[in-house]
């Protein structure tokens, strides 16, 4: 067994396959997933696995530059949103509205992985965009700068910023 690291052997593969840009979608335990998606399957008793736990690893296992949610989650659950505002501090990422239109239609047959969560509440579906290691792309022995993007999320990092909803 390996300490500290994700067990499922299927996240744990699905995850070693992504790359910058690509995207994970964590969902609620009634998200329509489409059919061919790439889904992994957590939930297996109502709030059991939680969505908040599966973003608390996912934090810990992916450099994420972007996370798309429902803005109902800011503006009708703010319990929700403060919690996903806290696993991103410092994280460098940026938070985006996407409509559960869109979560669902769009973002939904764009991802690379679909997680689904047991949680039993409303707009707990968040599409985590994949990045870089912001330090490791760009080092002082590469002699490659960064473009102004990773600069901003590499000082977002350091100056350890609370995300807000765009």
């Amino acid at each position: 067994m390996r300490p500290d690291r994700i067990l499922h052997p299927e996240l744990a593969a699905a995850l070693a396959t992504l790359g910058h840009t690509d995207i994970v979608l964590v969902t609620d335990a009634g998200f329509p997933i489409p059919a061919q998606a790439n889904r992994v399957d957590l939930g297996f008793w109502p709030g059991q696995i939680d969505v908040r736990e599966i973003l608390r690893v996912l934090r810990k296992e992916l450099f994420v530059e972007e996370v798309h949610f429902a803005s109902e989650v800011r503006d009708c659950h703010p319990q929700l949103y403060r919690e996903v505002q806290t696993i991103y501090t410092g994280s460098g990422a940026e938070f985006f509205a996407a409509s559960h239109e869109t979560l669902c239609h769009e973002i939904a047959r764009q991802a690379r992985l679909i997680i689904r969560s047991g949680s039993f509440e409303p707009w707990a579906n968040f599409a985590l965009v994949a990045s870089t290691d912001p330090f490791a792309w760009f080092t002082d022995a590469s002699g490659v700068q960064p473009l102004p993007a990773y600069v901003a999320r590499r000082q977002r990092i350091v100056d350890n910023i609370v995300p807000e909803l765009n």
